[in-house]
């Protein structure tokens, strides 16, 4: 097969920026609608009576099974299909879970509507990386990209400032009599108050226009997309498995560490210097805002600069270093015994953990062919999550509930993950370079051969 370069102009950018900005608003508040569990783990936990290995369940495996999982069949329908109607569908159905997350009454059914949420989430970033890689030209689809990842630190952030003040405020109502439903406790209305308005931002999203695909394998210029069999991706991933393989396994490991942050740091909060959510909500959630988000778009600037610079395998370069660079750091904020300290050593450990989220799949889209992209892009989801989302947040309940034995040393946990997780990441990442770099290259040629 021949790769055909199609050479129409692209997109007006100014269009094209307002859609990354309203995916951007999807994905805040997808983060919302995922993060916002986090902030519930106390009221949770005393009503549902669970452990802490429970909860992670709910904020890991059972979101991230089937958001991965979906991931594969929602990709291959975008890379032939219509994507802004996937995404539309999936705003929709994410808000309506997170909502009925709000009715659940056991850990069962809170399992249960938090694989809805899942399912939902999967429909979103593969079809829009995809979309940006038809709306923006080669030198700036990295930075596109890390706007739009820029976003999961908004939502993340929103979700404990805006969570943590609609915790604080439902838990003076106690317990609210609503018609049909019965009575509702505070947690509960706090998963409606932040899933229903998603449902309207979905009617947003179908507006969007859908861009000509680009970068097409056809045998003539302006070929229909068709879609390329299982194993024809397959084969081309063994056949670059250096590239993608070293990629997909060192990221894994990073987004575990996040993911452990993000469903814990505000437990330890809690737990060791007895906050309530709304500050730890205020003060956590704007660390995320200004650190997580500069770090996720400076990490699309240091790239380029980077690049500018000779390093043609800047993407995954900036995650090396951030993956060394934070170790220290997260170590030492969930270790130390002065509050004030461990918030200002949360500052530049957000910043280095955040730096992979939006040029990691950035890195994908430039060295996959279009009808490709979504798939291999939720591949790539599939590992990072299974790894990440799925161990992360359970690995540190493990070691808090069966080696440290004391919920108070969920700190401890946390900083036995960062001294593991990061080091590895970067060890793994390194010899990977080269293999992406010779990927780089095969692109730039049109993958005369695949």
């Amino acid at each position: 097969m021949s790769l055909i370069n199609r050479q129409e102009d692209y997109p007006n950018q100014i269009y094209a920026w307002y859609v990354v900005g309203v995916l951007t608003v999807a994905y805040i508040f997808s983060f919302v609608d995922r993060q916002i569990i986090n902030l519930l783990v106390e009221p949770i936990q005393q009503d549902l009576q669970l452990t802490d290995t429970q909860i992670s369940l709910l904020q890991g495996i059972a979101f991230a099974l089937f958001y991965t999982l979906m991931g594969i069949p929602i990709a291959r329908l975008a890379d032939v299909s219509n994507r802004r109607a996937i995404i539309a569908a999936g705003v929709f159905l994410w808000s309506l879970m997170t909502a009925l997350c709000g009715l659940a009454k056991s850990f069962g059914q809170l399992f249960v509507a938090r694989i809805g949420v899942g399912i939902g989430e999967a429909a979103l970033s593969p079809p829009a990386f995809s979309l940006f890689t038809d709306y923006f030209p080669p030198g700036k689809v990295t930075r596109a990209i890390a706007v739009f990842s820029g976003g999961s630190f908004l939502g993340a952030g929103l979700a404990y400032i805006i969570g943590g003040y609609v915790v604080d405020f439902v838990t003076r109502l106690d317990v609210v009599d609503i018609p049909v439903f019965g009575q509702l406790r505070a947690w509960q209305m706090a998963f409606i108050a932040v899933g229903l308005p998603g449902i309207l931002l979905a009617l947003l999203v179908l507006s969007l226009r859908e861009p000509a695909r680009r970068g097409l394998l056809g045998d003539q210029p302006g070929a229909v997309p068709k879609s390329i069999p299982i194993r024809e991706i397959i084969a081309f991933l063994r056949k670059h498995r250096g590239t993608y393989g070293y990629h997909f396994i060192g990221a894994s490991l990073f987004v575990m560490l996040a993911h452990a942050i993000l469903s814990w740091a505000p437990v330890f909060f809690i737990r060791k210097y007895d906050w309530m959510p709304g500050e730890v909500g205020l003060i956590y959630g704007s660390t995320l805002l200004i650190f997580g988000t500069s770090g996720v778009v400076g990490a699309g600037w240091i790239a380029d600069a980077l690049r500018r610079r000779g390093y043609t395998d800047a993407n995954l370069r900036v995650i090396v270093i951030g993956a060394l660079c934070c170790t220290p750091f997260g170590a030492a904020a969930f270790l130390v015994d002065n509050i004030w300290l461990a918030v200002a050593l949360m500052a530049p450990f957000t910043f280095l953990w955040a730096l992979p989220h939006g040029i990691s799949p950035a890195a994908i889209q430039l060295v996959t062919p279009n009808q490709m992209r979504a798939q291999v892009t939720a591949l790539y989801f599939l590992t990072v999550n299974l790894i990440g989302l799925g161990i992360g947040p359970t690995f540190v309940a493990l070691l808090t509930d069966y080696v440290y034995e004391d919920p108070a040393l969920v700190g401890h946990s946390l900083a036995t993950v960062v001294a593991i997780s990061a080091p590895l990441s970067a060890l793994i990442l390194y010899p990977g370079l080269k293999y992406y770099r010779a990927s780089l290259v095969q692109a730039e040629q049109g993958w005369q051969k695949l």
